[in-house]
Protein backbone atom coordinates (compact mmCIF):
# COMPACT_ATOMS: atom_id res chain seq x y z
CA UNK A 1 0.00 0.00 0.00
CA UNK A 2 2.80 2.40 1.15
CA UNK A 3 4.37 1.83 -2.87
CA UNK A 4 0.72 2.47 -4.25
CA UNK A 5 -0.22 5.75 -2.24
CA UNK A 6 3.36 7.25 -2.80
CA UNK A 7 2.71 6.57 -6.56
CA UNK A 8 -0.58 8.02 -6.19
CA UNK A 9 0.54 11.01 -4.61
CA UNK A 10 3.17 11.65 -7.53
CA UNK A 11 1.05 10.84 -10.19
CA UNK A 12 -1.74 13.49 -8.61
CA UNK A 13 0.66 16.36 -8.80
CA UNK A 14 2.41 16.50 -12.14
CA UNK A 15 4.79 18.80 -10.81
CA UNK A 16 6.44 16.35 -8.64
CA UNK A 17 7.55 15.01 -11.20
CA UNK A 18 8.87 17.83 -12.88
CA UNK A 19 10.73 18.66 -9.83
CA UNK A 20 12.43 14.94 -9.80
CA UNK A 21 13.73 15.61 -13.26
CA UNK A 22 15.29 19.19 -12.61
CA UNK A 23 16.93 17.54 -9.38
CA UNK A 24 18.34 14.77 -11.77
CA UNK A 25 19.17 16.84 -14.31
CA UNK A 26 20.96 19.59 -12.01
CA UNK A 27 22.36 16.83 -10.25
CA UNK A 28 24.47 15.31 -13.14
CA UNK A 29 25.93 19.01 -14.03
CA UNK A 30 26.45 19.55 -10.52
CA UNK A 31 28.35 16.56 -9.94
CA UNK A 32 30.29 17.17 -12.96
CA UNK A 33 32.20 20.05 -11.38
CA UNK A 34 35.06 18.68 -8.95
CA UNK A 35 34.70 20.19 -5.63
CA UNK A 36 30.47 20.73 -6.01
CA UNK A 37 29.49 17.59 -4.28
CA UNK A 38 25.82 16.29 -4.33
CA UNK A 39 26.66 16.75 -0.29
CA UNK A 40 27.19 20.46 -0.79
CA UNK A 41 24.23 20.98 -2.89
CA UNK A 42 21.72 19.28 -0.91
CA UNK A 43 22.95 20.73 1.75
CA UNK A 44 22.08 24.31 -0.01
CA UNK A 45 18.99 22.87 -0.95
CA UNK A 46 17.73 22.10 2.82
CA UNK A 47 17.91 26.03 3.20
CA UNK A 48 16.55 27.53 0.11
CA UNK A 49 13.56 24.93 0.46
CA UNK A 50 12.51 26.20 4.14
CA UNK A 51 9.25 27.45 2.76
CA UNK A 52 8.43 24.88 0.28
CA UNK A 53 5.71 22.00 0.80
CA UNK A 54 7.55 19.05 2.21
CA UNK A 55 6.92 16.63 -1.11
CA UNK A 56 8.14 19.02 -3.36
CA UNK A 57 11.44 19.46 -1.20
CA UNK A 58 11.90 16.12 -1.19
CA UNK A 59 11.51 15.40 -4.73
CA UNK A 60 14.36 18.11 -6.07
CA UNK A 61 16.48 16.89 -3.11
CA UNK A 62 16.48 13.29 -4.14
CA UNK A 63 16.69 14.24 -7.34
CA UNK A 64 20.07 15.80 -6.87
CA UNK A 65 21.39 13.25 -4.94
CA UNK A 66 20.87 10.71 -7.48
CA UNK A 67 22.08 12.46 -10.48
CA UNK A 68 25.05 13.63 -8.37
CA UNK A 69 26.65 10.63 -7.72
CA UNK A 70 26.60 9.84 -11.48
CA UNK A 71 27.65 13.11 -12.73
CA UNK A 72 30.61 12.67 -10.79
CA UNK A 73 32.08 9.93 -13.49
CA UNK A 74 32.18 12.74 -16.36
CA UNK A 75 35.04 14.54 -15.43
CA UNK A 76 36.75 11.54 -14.46
CA UNK A 77 36.68 9.83 -17.38
CA UNK A 78 37.20 12.62 -19.68
CA UNK A 79 39.62 14.70 -17.73
CA UNK A 80 40.65 12.15 -15.18
CA UNK A 81 39.43 14.37 -12.49
CA UNK A 82 36.96 12.90 -10.50
CA UNK A 83 34.31 14.84 -9.40
CA UNK A 84 33.28 12.70 -6.19
CA UNK A 85 35.05 10.46 -4.12
CA UNK A 86 33.04 7.77 -5.56
CA UNK A 87 34.47 8.37 -8.95
CA UNK A 88 38.29 7.27 -7.78
CA UNK A 89 37.60 3.88 -9.50
CA UNK A 90 35.93 5.15 -12.58
CA UNK A 91 38.83 7.29 -13.44
CA UNK A 92 41.51 4.42 -13.54
CA UNK A 93 39.57 2.80 -16.25
CA UNK A 94 37.47 5.62 -17.54
CA UNK A 95 40.56 7.95 -18.52
CA UNK A 96 41.94 5.00 -20.22
CA UNK A 97 39.23 4.16 -22.69
CA UNK A 98 38.73 7.98 -23.18
CA UNK A 99 42.89 8.16 -24.58
CA UNK A 100 42.09 5.55 -26.88
CA UNK A 101 39.31 7.69 -28.29
CA UNK A 102 36.38 5.14 -26.63
CA UNK A 103 35.59 7.98 -24.07
CA UNK A 104 31.70 8.33 -25.54
CA UNK A 105 31.51 4.49 -25.24
CA UNK A 106 32.97 4.92 -21.45
CA UNK A 107 30.54 7.65 -20.71
CA UNK A 108 27.03 5.46 -22.35
CA UNK A 109 28.05 2.77 -19.99
CA UNK A 110 28.88 4.70 -17.06
CA UNK A 111 25.22 6.23 -18.14
CA UNK A 112 23.22 3.14 -18.23
CA UNK A 113 25.14 1.39 -15.16
CA UNK A 114 24.25 4.16 -13.00
CA UNK A 115 20.78 4.05 -14.06
CA UNK A 116 21.02 0.21 -13.66
CA UNK A 117 22.57 0.68 -10.06
CA UNK A 118 19.96 3.30 -8.75
CA UNK A 119 17.24 0.64 -9.88
CA UNK A 120 18.37 -2.58 -7.69
CA UNK A 121 19.09 -0.14 -4.33
CA UNK A 122 15.55 1.02 -4.89
CA UNK A 123 14.31 -2.71 -5.11
CA UNK A 124 16.37 -3.15 -2.02
CA UNK A 125 15.17 -0.75 -0.25
CA UNK A 126 11.54 -1.96 -1.35
CA UNK A 127 11.91 -5.61 -0.67
CA UNK A 128 14.49 -5.90 1.94
CA UNK A 129 14.53 -2.80 3.96
CA UNK A 130 13.92 -4.09 7.79
CA UNK A 131 16.05 -7.30 7.17
CA UNK A 132 18.96 -5.27 5.32
CA UNK A 133 18.56 -2.43 8.42
CA UNK A 134 18.69 -5.38 10.79
CA UNK A 135 21.81 -6.93 9.17
CA UNK A 136 23.63 -3.35 9.56
CA UNK A 137 22.35 -2.49 13.26
CA UNK A 138 23.87 -5.77 14.06
CA UNK A 139 27.54 -4.43 13.06
CA UNK A 140 29.64 -3.77 16.09
CA UNK A 141 32.98 -1.24 15.54
CA UNK A 142 34.87 -4.71 15.00
CA UNK A 143 32.85 -5.57 12.04
CA UNK A 144 33.85 -1.76 10.39
CA UNK A 145 37.52 -2.14 11.59
CA UNK A 146 37.50 -5.45 9.04
CA UNK A 147 35.57 -3.84 6.82
CA UNK A 148 37.55 -0.78 6.28
CA UNK A 149 40.71 -3.24 6.10
CA UNK A 150 39.01 -4.99 3.03
CA UNK A 151 38.87 -1.60 1.78
CA UNK A 152 42.44 -1.44 2.08
CA UNK A 153 43.22 -4.58 0.36
CA UNK A 154 42.09 -2.78 -2.72
CA UNK A 155 45.59 -1.09 -2.96
CA UNK A 156 47.18 -3.94 -4.51
CA UNK A 157 44.04 -4.00 -6.84
CA UNK A 158 44.91 -0.23 -7.58
CA UNK A 159 48.67 -0.49 -7.65
CA UNK A 160 49.24 -1.54 -11.76
CA UNK A 161 52.11 -3.71 -11.79
CA UNK A 162 54.01 -2.46 -9.06
CA UNK A 163 52.56 -3.56 -5.77
CA UNK A 164 55.78 -1.92 -4.05
CA UNK A 165 54.75 1.26 -5.50
CA UNK A 166 51.23 1.00 -4.71
CA UNK A 167 51.54 -0.08 -0.46
CA UNK A 168 53.86 2.63 -0.57
CA UNK A 169 51.55 5.22 -1.95
CA UNK A 170 48.51 3.43 0.57
CA UNK A 171 51.07 4.33 3.47
CA UNK A 172 51.35 7.91 2.47
CA UNK A 173 47.72 8.40 2.07
CA UNK A 174 47.06 6.74 5.61
CA UNK A 175 49.79 9.64 7.11
CA UNK A 176 47.40 12.17 5.90
CA UNK A 177 44.43 10.71 7.45
CA UNK A 178 46.04 10.77 10.79
CA UNK A 179 47.03 14.26 10.32
CA UNK A 180 44.84 16.72 12.13
CA UNK A 181 43.89 17.03 15.91
CA UNK A 182 42.80 14.00 17.80
CA UNK A 183 39.36 13.72 18.25
CA UNK A 184 39.50 11.76 21.43
CA UNK A 185 42.85 13.21 23.20
CA UNK A 186 42.85 16.56 21.43
CA UNK A 187 46.50 16.01 20.66
CA UNK A 188 47.72 17.83 17.24
CA UNK A 189 49.50 15.10 15.10
CA UNK A 190 51.70 15.84 12.44
CA UNK A 191 50.25 19.09 12.29
CA UNK A 192 53.56 21.15 12.90
CA UNK A 193 51.39 23.99 14.03
CA UNK A 194 49.64 24.29 10.82
CA UNK A 195 46.23 25.70 11.81
CA UNK A 196 44.69 25.08 8.82
CA UNK A 197 45.46 21.16 9.60
CA UNK A 198 44.03 20.61 12.42
CA UNK A 199 41.24 19.69 11.17
CA UNK A 200 42.90 17.64 9.23
CA UNK A 201 43.79 16.99 5.71
CA UNK A 202 40.08 17.40 3.45
CA UNK A 203 40.11 14.45 1.28
CA UNK A 204 38.17 16.43 -1.95
CA UNK A 205 41.02 18.81 -1.59
CA UNK A 206 43.65 15.71 -2.02
CA UNK A 207 41.65 14.17 -4.64
CA UNK A 208 41.34 17.09 -7.05
CA UNK A 209 45.04 17.50 -6.57
CA UNK A 210 46.13 14.00 -6.95
CA UNK A 211 43.91 13.70 -9.76
CA UNK A 212 43.09 16.66 -11.74
CA UNK A 213 46.05 19.14 -10.81
CA UNK A 214 48.45 16.20 -11.41
CA UNK A 215 47.27 15.69 -14.13
CA UNK A 216 47.40 18.43 -15.99
CA UNK A 217 51.01 19.34 -15.05
CA UNK A 218 51.81 15.66 -16.06
CA UNK A 219 50.72 16.27 -19.42
CA UNK A 220 51.53 19.86 -19.81
CA UNK A 221 54.90 18.32 -19.84
CA UNK A 222 53.96 16.92 -23.22
CA UNK A 223 51.70 19.82 -24.73
CA UNK A 224 52.64 19.06 -27.90
CA UNK A 225 51.14 15.54 -28.20
CA UNK A 226 48.22 15.35 -30.70
CA UNK A 227 44.97 15.28 -29.01
CA UNK A 228 42.94 11.96 -29.43
CA UNK A 229 40.08 11.77 -32.00
CA UNK A 230 37.42 10.30 -30.01
CA UNK A 231 34.39 8.05 -31.32
CA UNK A 232 31.43 9.00 -30.26
CA UNK A 233 29.15 7.06 -33.51
CA UNK A 234 28.13 4.52 -30.42
CA UNK A 235 26.81 5.79 -27.32
CA UNK A 236 24.97 3.24 -25.64
CA UNK A 237 25.96 -0.21 -25.32
CA UNK A 238 25.34 -2.86 -27.43
CA UNK A 239 22.53 -5.48 -25.69
CA UNK A 240 25.20 -8.18 -26.22
CA UNK A 241 27.55 -6.05 -23.61
CA UNK A 242 25.26 -5.60 -21.33
CA UNK A 243 24.44 -9.38 -21.32
CA UNK A 244 27.59 -10.27 -21.36
CA UNK A 245 28.52 -7.87 -18.00
CA UNK A 246 25.08 -8.72 -16.34
CA UNK A 247 26.73 -11.33 -13.52
CA UNK A 248 29.19 -8.49 -13.13
CA UNK A 249 25.89 -5.95 -12.66
CA UNK A 250 24.28 -8.13 -10.41
CA UNK A 251 27.48 -8.33 -7.66
CA UNK A 252 28.25 -4.93 -8.28
CA UNK A 253 24.70 -3.56 -7.30
CA UNK A 254 24.64 -6.62 -4.14
CA UNK A 255 28.35 -5.12 -2.99
CA UNK A 256 26.68 -1.22 -3.45
CA UNK A 257 23.67 -2.33 -1.82
CA UNK A 258 25.30 -3.88 1.24
CA UNK A 259 27.95 -1.22 1.94
CA UNK A 260 25.76 1.47 1.63
CA UNK A 261 23.58 0.49 4.22
CA UNK A 262 26.22 0.31 6.58
CA UNK A 263 26.27 3.86 8.59
CA UNK A 264 29.21 5.81 7.27
CA UNK A 265 30.53 3.65 4.66
CA UNK A 266 28.54 5.04 1.28
CA UNK A 267 29.36 4.72 -2.64
CA UNK A 268 33.08 5.58 -1.90
CA UNK A 269 33.72 2.43 -0.17
CA UNK A 270 31.04 0.37 -2.55
CA UNK A 271 32.94 1.51 -5.67
CA UNK A 272 36.32 0.97 -4.10
CA UNK A 273 35.25 -2.63 -3.00
CA UNK A 274 33.42 -3.23 -6.27
CA UNK A 275 36.32 -2.37 -8.49
CA UNK A 276 38.37 -4.31 -6.99
CA UNK A 277 36.17 -7.85 -6.94
CA UNK A 278 35.25 -7.11 -10.67
CA UNK A 279 39.34 -7.17 -10.90
CA UNK A 280 39.68 -10.62 -8.84
CA UNK A 281 36.56 -12.25 -10.37
CA UNK A 282 37.07 -10.76 -14.98
CA UNK A 283 39.38 -14.09 -15.76
CA UNK A 284 40.34 -12.89 -19.04
CA UNK A 285 38.98 -8.97 -19.28
CA UNK A 286 39.81 -7.50 -23.22
CA UNK A 287 41.70 -5.13 -21.88
CA UNK A 288 44.03 -5.58 -19.02
CA UNK A 289 42.34 -3.55 -15.55
CA UNK A 290 43.94 0.11 -15.06
CA UNK A 291 44.81 0.22 -19.07
CA UNK A 292 40.66 0.60 -20.48
CA UNK A 293 38.97 -2.08 -19.26
CA UNK A 294 35.44 -1.58 -19.39
CA UNK A 295 34.78 -3.67 -16.68
CA UNK A 296 36.55 -1.08 -14.80
CA UNK A 297 33.93 1.16 -15.42
CA UNK A 298 30.71 -0.94 -15.31
CA UNK A 299 31.20 -2.39 -11.88
CA UNK A 300 32.31 0.85 -9.92
CA UNK A 301 29.06 3.18 -11.21
CA UNK A 302 26.54 0.35 -10.45
CA UNK A 303 27.93 0.07 -6.94
CA UNK A 304 27.97 3.50 -6.17
CA UNK A 305 24.34 4.44 -7.26
CA UNK A 306 23.14 0.82 -5.87
CA UNK A 307 24.72 2.76 -2.82
CA UNK A 308 21.99 5.35 -2.65
CA UNK A 309 18.83 2.76 -2.03
CA UNK A 310 21.58 1.22 0.58
CA UNK A 311 22.00 4.24 2.29
CA UNK A 312 18.14 4.82 2.81
CA UNK A 313 17.94 1.71 4.00
CA UNK A 314 18.90 3.04 7.62
CA UNK A 315 18.41 6.27 7.33
CA UNK A 316 14.20 5.65 6.80
CA UNK A 317 14.46 2.15 9.06
CA UNK A 318 16.68 3.46 11.95
CA UNK A 319 16.93 6.87 11.70
CA UNK A 320 20.72 6.13 11.05
CA UNK A 321 22.16 8.03 7.97
CA UNK A 322 23.82 5.55 5.62
CA UNK A 323 26.20 8.08 4.08
CA UNK A 324 27.19 12.01 4.45
CA UNK A 325 23.87 12.96 1.51
CA UNK A 326 21.43 11.05 3.96
CA UNK A 327 22.51 12.37 6.89
CA UNK A 328 21.53 16.05 5.29
CA UNK A 329 18.13 14.71 4.19
CA UNK A 330 17.76 13.39 7.67
CA UNK A 331 18.13 17.36 8.87
CA UNK A 332 15.59 17.96 6.29
CA UNK A 333 13.01 15.40 7.52
CA UNK A 334 13.20 16.71 11.09
CA UNK A 335 13.01 19.94 9.63
CA UNK A 336 9.60 19.28 7.92
CA UNK A 337 8.35 17.69 11.07
CA UNK A 338 8.97 13.62 9.66
CA UNK A 339 10.89 11.08 12.31
CA UNK A 340 12.47 8.37 9.90
CA UNK A 341 13.27 5.84 12.48
CA UNK A 342 11.51 2.17 13.41
CA UNK A 343 8.00 3.29 13.12
CA UNK A 344 8.08 5.07 9.99
CA UNK A 345 7.18 2.24 7.29
CA UNK A 346 3.81 1.13 9.92
CA UNK A 347 3.18 4.75 10.42
CA UNK A 348 3.39 6.75 7.42
CA UNK A 349 3.68 4.07 4.47
CA UNK A 350 3.02 6.76 1.67
CA UNK A 351 5.98 8.80 2.89
CA UNK A 352 8.10 5.83 2.29
CA UNK A 353 6.13 4.85 -0.91
CA UNK A 354 6.71 8.57 -2.31
CA UNK A 355 10.27 8.11 -1.39
CA UNK A 356 10.47 5.13 -3.13
CA UNK A 357 8.80 6.57 -6.28
CA UNK A 358 11.29 9.53 -6.42
CA UNK A 359 14.08 7.44 -6.08
CA UNK A 360 12.77 5.43 -8.78
CA UNK A 361 11.65 8.24 -11.35
CA UNK A 362 15.30 9.67 -10.60
CA UNK A 363 16.62 5.95 -11.97
CA UNK A 364 14.50 6.66 -15.00
CA UNK A 365 15.08 10.23 -15.76
CA UNK A 366 19.13 9.23 -15.38
CA UNK A 367 19.54 7.93 -18.62
CA UNK A 368 17.76 10.66 -19.98
CA UNK A 369 20.02 13.54 -18.84
CA UNK A 370 22.91 11.59 -18.78
CA UNK A 371 23.16 11.18 -22.26
CA UNK A 372 22.21 14.37 -23.00
CA UNK A 373 25.74 16.92 -24.23
CA UNK A 374 27.79 13.67 -24.30
CA UNK A 375 29.01 14.53 -28.02
CA UNK A 376 29.85 18.12 -26.68
CA UNK A 377 31.08 16.81 -23.80
CA UNK A 378 33.65 14.14 -25.49
CA UNK A 379 34.84 17.15 -27.49
CA UNK A 380 36.76 18.33 -24.43
CA UNK A 381 39.33 15.44 -24.75
CA UNK A 382 40.65 16.90 -28.52
CA UNK A 383 40.90 20.83 -27.13
CA UNK A 384 44.83 20.80 -27.22
CA UNK A 385 46.75 20.30 -24.41
CA UNK A 386 48.27 23.75 -24.01
CA UNK A 387 45.00 25.18 -23.91
CA UNK A 388 43.05 22.41 -21.80
CA UNK A 389 45.44 21.65 -18.99
CA UNK A 390 45.72 25.08 -17.42
CA UNK A 391 41.95 24.98 -18.31
CA UNK A 392 41.99 21.96 -16.17
CA UNK A 393 44.16 23.88 -13.40
CA UNK A 394 41.73 26.66 -13.11
CA UNK A 395 38.38 24.21 -13.02
CA UNK A 396 40.75 22.37 -10.14
CA UNK A 397 41.43 25.24 -8.11
CA UNK A 398 37.50 26.96 -8.81
CA UNK A 399 36.77 23.22 -7.25
CA UNK A 400 38.75 23.14 -4.39
CA UNK A 401 37.54 26.89 -3.19
CA UNK A 402 34.24 25.71 -3.62
CA UNK A 403 34.46 23.38 -0.93
CA UNK A 404 35.16 25.83 2.11
CA UNK A 405 35.07 29.25 0.53
CA UNK A 406 39.04 29.08 1.48
CA UNK A 407 41.93 30.21 -0.43
CA UNK A 408 44.29 27.91 1.59
CA UNK A 409 42.18 24.93 0.28
CA UNK A 410 43.48 26.05 -3.32
CA UNK A 411 47.12 26.34 -2.09
CA UNK A 412 47.19 22.66 -0.69
CA UNK A 413 45.41 21.01 -3.86
CA UNK A 414 48.02 23.19 -5.60
CA UNK A 415 50.45 21.23 -3.47
CA UNK A 416 48.97 18.21 -3.72
CA UNK A 417 49.05 18.45 -7.58
CA UNK A 418 52.19 18.62 -7.35
CA UNK A 419 53.39 16.05 -5.15
CA UNK A 420 50.85 13.47 -7.28
CA UNK A 421 52.98 14.74 -10.37
CA UNK A 422 56.29 13.21 -8.79
CA UNK A 423 54.49 10.30 -7.82
CA UNK A 424 53.61 9.75 -11.38
CA UNK A 425 56.53 10.69 -12.53
CA UNK A 426 58.69 8.10 -10.68
CA UNK A 427 55.86 5.36 -11.33
CA UNK A 428 53.64 5.72 -8.23
CA UNK A 429 49.90 5.28 -8.47
CA UNK A 430 47.91 7.97 -7.09
CA UNK A 431 44.74 6.19 -6.04
CA UNK A 432 46.16 3.95 -3.23
CA UNK A 433 47.05 7.17 -1.58
CA UNK A 434 43.73 8.51 -1.89
CA UNK A 435 42.13 5.54 -0.83
CA UNK A 436 44.80 5.44 2.29
CA UNK A 437 42.81 8.83 3.10
CA UNK A 438 39.65 7.81 2.75
CA UNK A 439 39.67 4.73 4.98
CA UNK A 440 41.95 5.80 7.69
CA UNK A 441 39.38 7.13 9.64
CA UNK A 442 37.04 4.34 9.88
CA UNK A 443 40.04 2.42 10.71
CA UNK A 444 40.90 4.41 13.69
CA UNK A 445 37.62 5.11 15.24
CA UNK A 446 36.03 1.66 14.91
CA UNK A 447 39.34 0.15 16.52
CA UNK A 448 39.46 2.61 19.07
CA UNK A 449 36.21 2.05 19.97
CA UNK A 450 36.34 -1.73 19.88
CA UNK A 451 39.54 -1.54 22.22
CA UNK A 452 37.31 0.83 24.81
CA UNK A 453 34.22 -1.59 24.27
CA UNK A 454 35.91 -4.83 24.87
CA UNK A 455 38.59 -3.25 27.25
CA UNK A 456 41.58 -4.57 25.59
CA UNK A 457 42.87 -4.88 22.29
CA UNK A 458 43.08 -8.71 23.12
CA UNK A 459 39.56 -8.91 24.01
CA UNK A 460 38.57 -7.11 21.05
CA UNK A 461 40.21 -9.27 18.86
CA UNK A 462 38.70 -12.72 21.02
CA UNK A 463 35.69 -10.70 20.40
CA UNK A 464 36.25 -11.22 16.13
CA UNK A 465 34.90 -14.57 17.14
CA UNK A 466 31.63 -14.24 18.73
CA UNK A 467 29.58 -13.06 16.30
CA UNK A 468 28.67 -14.88 12.79
CA UNK A 469 28.97 -11.23 10.52
CA UNK A 470 31.82 -10.98 12.56
CA UNK A 471 33.76 -14.69 11.79
CA UNK A 472 32.63 -14.27 7.89
CA UNK A 473 34.17 -10.95 7.43
CA UNK A 474 37.60 -12.06 8.80
CA UNK A 475 37.27 -15.06 6.43
CA UNK A 476 36.50 -13.21 3.49
CA UNK A 477 39.80 -10.86 4.72
CA UNK A 478 42.03 -13.92 4.73
CA UNK A 479 40.34 -15.28 1.60
CA UNK A 480 41.27 -12.01 0.03
CA UNK A 481 45.23 -11.46 1.46
CA UNK A 482 45.73 -15.06 -0.03
CA UNK A 483 43.99 -14.34 -3.29
CA UNK A 484 45.76 -11.14 -3.92
CA UNK A 485 49.29 -13.32 -2.68
CA UNK A 486 48.21 -15.90 -5.08
CA UNK A 487 47.52 -13.43 -7.85
CA UNK A 488 50.41 -11.25 -7.37
CA UNK A 489 52.95 -14.84 -7.54
CA UNK A 490 51.31 -15.90 -10.60
CA UNK A 491 52.42 -12.25 -12.11
CA UNK A 492 55.58 -12.62 -10.74
CA UNK A 493 56.47 -15.85 -12.63
CA UNK A 494 54.86 -14.77 -15.52
CA UNK A 495 57.67 -12.08 -15.66
CA UNK A 496 60.42 -14.51 -14.88
CA UNK A 497 59.42 -16.56 -17.55
CA UNK A 498 58.88 -13.73 -20.10
CA UNK A 499 62.34 -12.79 -19.39
CA UNK A 500 63.75 -15.65 -19.35
CA UNK A 501 62.16 -16.54 -22.93
CA UNK A 502 63.98 -12.95 -24.28
CA UNK A 503 66.77 -14.04 -22.44
CA UNK A 504 66.89 -17.55 -24.73
CA UNK A 505 66.08 -15.38 -28.23
CA UNK A 506 69.09 -13.07 -27.55
CA UNK A 507 71.27 -15.68 -26.96
CA UNK A 508 70.21 -17.31 -30.50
Amino acid sequence: MGMLSGLTAVLSEPVLIVLVALGTLAGVYVGAVPGLSGTMAVSLLVSFTLGWETRSALAVMIGVYVGAVFGGSRPAILLNVPGAPAAVATSLDGYELAKKGRAGEAMGAATVQSSIGTFFGVLALLLFAPPVSELARSFRSVDYLLLALIGLLAVGSLSGRSLTAGVIAGCAGIFLGCVGVDAQTAVRRFTFDVVYLNSGVDRVVAMIGLFGASEALFQLADAKAAPVRQKIDRVLPPLGDALRFLPLTLRSAVIGILVGALPGAGGDVAALLSYDHAKRTTAHPAVPFGEGALEGVIAPETANNAAIGGAFIPMLTLGIPGDAVTAVLLSAFTVKGLRPGPNLIRESPEFFGFIVVCLLLAAIFLPLFGLTGVRAFVKLTEIPREVLMPSILVLSAVGAYAIRNSLADVLWMFLFGVAGYFLKRFGYPVAPAVVGLILTRLCEENYRRGVMLAGSVPAMLASVFKSPVSVILLALLVFLLAAQARTRLRAKRKDMRHAAGQLDGDEH
